[in-house]
This record gives structure tokens, sequence and C-alpha cells, in this order.
């Protein structure tokens, strides 16, 4: 039993080293005041399968992915996504997390018929969200 719990303890320990060693990504801080939102469609919209969704940004401008110019970023679209990337690594890139690194300000969906749920992210010139995040409120969409 004194060897299982040593073991445990060593492991739980190494672990720790690895955890210790993981490189960090610099990390933009937010302009004060800076919101993104979505300007269309609205919160509760009933659409086809088809949608387009336009991106509003307000206290900040938009430049492609690895442009780094101080009070910029670009859009990352979340589709139903329950739990935002996390803080200081890279926004995934794929079904449910869309890029727009070229600077775009809208896009066109197709989506599944259903209840579906949006949300814009702003990031940095290397795809990792601000500190704090810079997020607009997920609005929920109904395709018909």
């Amino acid at each position: 039993m004194k060897r299982f719990l040593l073991a445990v303890a060593l492991a739980g320990l190494t672990g720790a080293v690895f955890a210790a060693d993981a490189p960090t990504l610099p990390v933009t801080k937010a302009p004060a005041g800076a919101e993104v939102y979505i300007i269309s469609p609205k919160d509760g919209a009933i659409v086809g399968t088809e949608v387009t969704v336009q991106f509003g940004l307000k206290g900040m401008g938009v430049a492609p992915a690895g442009t780094k110019k101080e009070g910029t970023g670009h859009h990352h679209l979340l589709v139903d996504v329950k739990d935002l990337p996390a803080a200081g690594q890279p926004i995934p890139k794929d079904e449910q997390h869309l890029h727009f690194g070229n600077g775009q300000t809208e896009t066109t969906l197709k989506l599944a018929p259903g209840k579906h749920t949006l949300q814009l992210e702003l990031a940095d010139e290397n795809h990792i969200p601000f500190e704090p995040a810079i997020v607009s409120k997920p609005i929920t969409i109904t395709v018909k």
C-alpha cells in the first residue's frame, strides 16, 4: 500500500513538472471599452438554412490574422459552442469555431434545421483571445 501511495504521489509530481514546462503564449490586453456583437440576425430570429451573419465591433479595428497592429483583431464565430475557448491558447479551427483571418466582417452559414447559438470572439494576430475576452452575447436562432 505504501508503494502504491508513493507511486501515486510521484505521478502527480511528474505531471506538475510537465505542466510547469508547458510554453505560455503571449496574451494581448483588450482595449478598454472594446465590444464585439452580432448585427444580424437578431436574437430569436427564424431563418432559412442559409443565413448571413454580420459582425459588429466597437472600440477597435479589424485586421487580418498575422497583422500585429495595436487596437486590432479579427473575428471568430462560435456555432453551438457551450464553453468559450481556453484563455491564452489559440482558438480551435473546426466546424464550431470559424475563423475570419482575412478581416471579414460577415459570412453566410448553411445550418441544419433546428435551434442554434451564435457568438463572436475577437482574437489577436495569433488567434489568441484578448485578456479579458472580447465576446458577444450569444444569440439563438431557429433554422426552418
